[in-house]
């Protein structure tokens, strides 16, 4: 059973930002996202939820239009699809994630590559949504 407190909720005032994901296998995505981000599932699904660091990931199927979003379909990207966003997480010590991660099966778009001001480089969950890891130097 879900504990409330683990969820995405504002405790009395202000707000709470996630990151929702529309994916094609929710078990293989939220695996994913616990496993080489380290989160914490909080819950299993219907949606998933992953709790990573001071944020969520939250992750469902997609479908077609609901009356609160009047055509809105929601579908994984396809490959070959052009990003207009991606989720950029920094890191304390990115040689240590990036072998990590990779050690776990992540498939990275290249080695870590210093960019004057920070180190990062470029990963895809298993629908193809881009994550960008950095660390600010």
């Amino acid at each position: 059973m879900t504990n409330p407190r683990d969820l995405p909720v504002p405790e009395k005032h202000g707000m709470v930002l996630t990151h929702f994901l529309t994916v094609r296998d929710v078990v293989r995505s939220r695996d994913f996202y616990a496993d080489i981000l380290g989160g914490r599932v909080v819950r299993e699904e219907k949606p998933a939820i992953v709790k990573v660091a001071n944020g969520w990931i939250i992750m469902n199927p997609g479908g077609g239009p609901t009356p609160d979003k009047p055509d809105v379909i929601l579908a994984p990207p396809e490959p070959g699809d052009p990003i207009s966003s991606f989720l950029n997480v920094r890191v304390a010590d990115i040689a240590t994630f990036y072998s990590d991660a990779k050690s776990k099966g992540a498939q990275f778009l290249t080695e870590p590559l210093d960019r004057t001001g920070e180190i990062r480089c470029y990963l895809r969950d298993p629908d193809g949504y881009l994550i960008e890891i950095g660390q600010w130097t």
